[in-house]
């Protein structure tokens, strides 16, 4: 079951624990690469599309649902190369193609939702108030591995708990969000061979 919605103060807690949990079980290599994370993938935005970084944070961000960060970079980078997008579902190709014939990302792409916070994340890696809630931070948060579980995500009231999750746990950690969710995604996807 995805992460309840109205959570009493004790699982909040707890929630927010597991987020920094995860974060503490960082080595030194994988926090530098999650503090990182976003300002490399903005120089990949930046170099797939010939210098335009929102392009290249549009294509990326339109083309990340369901994929991994390996298969989402060579999707975006064929659709630059070649001049469309494929391999993928029909909306976020639509989308991806919109971007790359000139529309500004942030008409495209849904804002309030985890794509649109990952088109911020990549644009501005140090915009205070993006954060990704994709599937890993949802299971981070929850400290329980969902597989191909849905989780809810959708909703606006379950992704702005986990953002405030997130956004708690930057607080205590003395950094941005973005940053948090990176950190222990990293540490996440390397952990128990995933």
């Amino acid at each position: 079951m995805p992460i309840d919605i109205r959570p009493d103060a004790v699982n909040r807690d707890g929630y927010v624990r597991n987020v920094m949990t995860v974060w503490s079980q960082a080595t030194p290599d994988q926090l530098g690469r999650g503090m990182n994370w976003y300002r490399t993938a903005n120089q990949l935005a930046e170099m797939i599309s010939g210098g335009n970084v929102a392009a290249g944070a549009g294509v990326l961000a339109a083309l990340s649902a369901n994929k991994s960060w390996g298969e989402n970079v060579k999707l975006a980078t064929r659709a630059f190369t070649s001049g469309e997008p494929s391999g993928h579902v029909g909306d976020a190709i639509r989308k991806a193609a919109r971007i790359m014939s000139g529309e500004a990302p942030e008409s495209v792409l849904p804002m309030d939702s985890k794509t649109g916070h990952f088109y911020r994340c990549i644009l501005d890696p140090t915009d205070p108030h993006a954060i990704c809630i994709d599937r890993h931070a949802h299971d981070i948060a929850v400290g329980v591995r969902f597989g191909n579980q849905d989780r809810g995500l959708g909703a606006a009231g379950r992704y702005a708990l986990l953002a405030g999750i997130y956004r708690e746990a930057a607080f205590l950690l003395g950094t941005i969000p973005q940053i948090v969710q990176a950190v222990t995604w990293v540490v996440w996807i390397e952990s128990k061979g995933n």
